[in-house]
């Protein structure tokens, strides 16, 4: 009887510890919750094939293609997006994998494109890059090795990081062209 009791005691204490492990609400399952949404809106993550390079010099312009295939950098305040303020998502150039949302998109003062951070972490590859005698961390899309520029530690809160992204490594879609552009499920980022 005694071995009963305790064994109904540790039974309906692991119970209750299990249901208060399930009823807690950590920070992170926010983030967890944002981005098992996001991964299923992406679909199938063999659609953002990287092309041959044969075909990125016919699909791509030569601008596009030395930034993102040579690590170049297009000129500050002449590119495409640097003064966007279009609601709307930014998807790697080369694959078409969403990488950033107009929603952490900020005016950083230096002529591109600047973001708190992209729509996942997962989806951007950081390394050191020494090039021109300066210590940086470049920035490159996962899926296509595309080089998107590199992220500084001066940016605004939350993250307190800059996200300094060449236009010619993007494609920008507009919130309303999301679905005729097959990036339908992203809609939900905008709303409020």
């Amino acid at each position: 009887m005694k071995f009963l009791s305790s064994s109904l005691i540790l039974l309906a204490l692991v119970f209750g510890l299990h249901q208060g492990f399930a009823d807690t609400k950590k920070p992170e399952d926010s983030k967890r919750i944002r981005d098992r949404f996001i991964e299923t809106a992406w679909g199938d993550p063999m659609k953002y094939q990287k092309p041959s390079d044969q075909d990125l010099k016919k699909k791509l312009s030569p601008l596009q293609y030395e930034v993102t295939q040579k690590h170049g950098t297009e000129p500050a305040f002449h590119n495409e997006y640097w003064d966007n303020h279009r609601d709307g998502i930014y998807v790697d150039v080369v694959t078409g994998e969403p990488l950033f949302s107009s929603r952490d998109k900020f005016d950083s003062g230096t002529g591109w494109p600047s973001f708190t951070k992209p729509l996942q972490t997962e989806k951007v590859v950081e390394h050191e890059d020494a090039t021109y005698g300066m210590s940086r961390i470049e920035v490159l899309s996962k899926s296509g090795s595309t080089h998107l520029g590199h992220v500084f530690p001066d940016g605004p809160a939350p993250t307190g990081v800059r996200f300094c992204i060449n236009s010619a490594s993007l494609r920008f879609i507009p919130k309303e062209d999301l679905d005729k552009e097959g990036y339908g499920d992203l809609q939900k980022l905008f709303e409020k």
